[in-house]
């Protein structure tokens, strides 16, 4: 069975979005390593690893064709952006090195929280915005790992338009699909999944499961286990 159809995104900029279905029951847990101490609490692997990677190897490809030859500042969404924007970068990085077009790029960070346990909750706190000067008259790229129902990222965007930055374009590695979405949708898609909470590649429940390194379904039990 196979979990991607090509859709074409509103902005046009990928036009080969991979679209998990409702229906994908995921990988069954047995067919990857991941830490012992996690075995009761994941329902399925719904993205390996190398999976991810070379999907954000395509975006960063994308970013690359797009924005080349731009001094780009890369806005990541902590915590759970960080191992994405890494590799992200790690990527656009690579690929200029064996392309006639460059990217000049600047990464800077600014944390974003809105849950508790399994739910978005109306409070939306905001570490670190309190000086993003370097925005101003750049090109800015934000980089956020879940994008469900566009708080978080409305929350990006108008952070970082205070700053006056010459344009803003967003590249979310998920996109959940959520019935009270407000209709943000970025710029540069990974991939478009069910609305189930997901853990791994710095995903978090409560701070837990950032050390996994595929993206998984948490469990029940596992969502009871560490619930604060």
């Amino acid at each position: 069975m196979t979990f991607w159809c090509h859709l074409v995104d509103r902005h046009g900029k990928d036009g080969r979005l991979h679209t998990i279905r409702d229906d994908w029951p995921g990988y069954s847990l047995d067919l990857f390593t991941y830490p012992e101490h996690y075995t009761s609490d994941l329902d399925c692997v719904l993205i390996p690893h190398g999976v991810i990677m070379d999907r954000t190897e395509r975006m960063a490809r994308n970013i690359l064709d797009g924005l080349g030859n731009q001094d780009l500042v890369v806005l990541c969404v902590l915590k759970g952006g960080y191992q994405f924007c890494s590799d992200l970068v790690e990527h656009i990085k690579q690929l200029s090195k064996n392309s006639d077009t460059s990217l000049p790029m600047r990464v800077d960070f600014v944390r974003l929280k809105s849950y508790l346990n399994d739910q978005s909750t109306p409070d939306l706190h905001v570490v670190g915005g309190a000086d993003l000067s370097v925005l101003t008259g750049k090109n800015v790229l934000i980089v956020e790992a879940v994008v469900s129902t566009g708080k978080t990222l409305q929350a990006a965007l108008e952070l970082a338009e205070g700053f006056r930055p010459h344009g803003i374009r967003v590249a979310g590695l998920l996109v959940k699909r959520v019935p009270d979405s407000l209709g943000y949708r970025p710029d540069y898609v990974g991939f478009e999944i069910p609305n189930r909470f997901v853990v791994g590649y710095a995903l978090d429940y409560n701070e837990y499961f950032r050390d996994l390194s595929h993206i998984c379904a948490i469990s029940e039990s596992g969502k009871q286990k560490y619930r604060i």
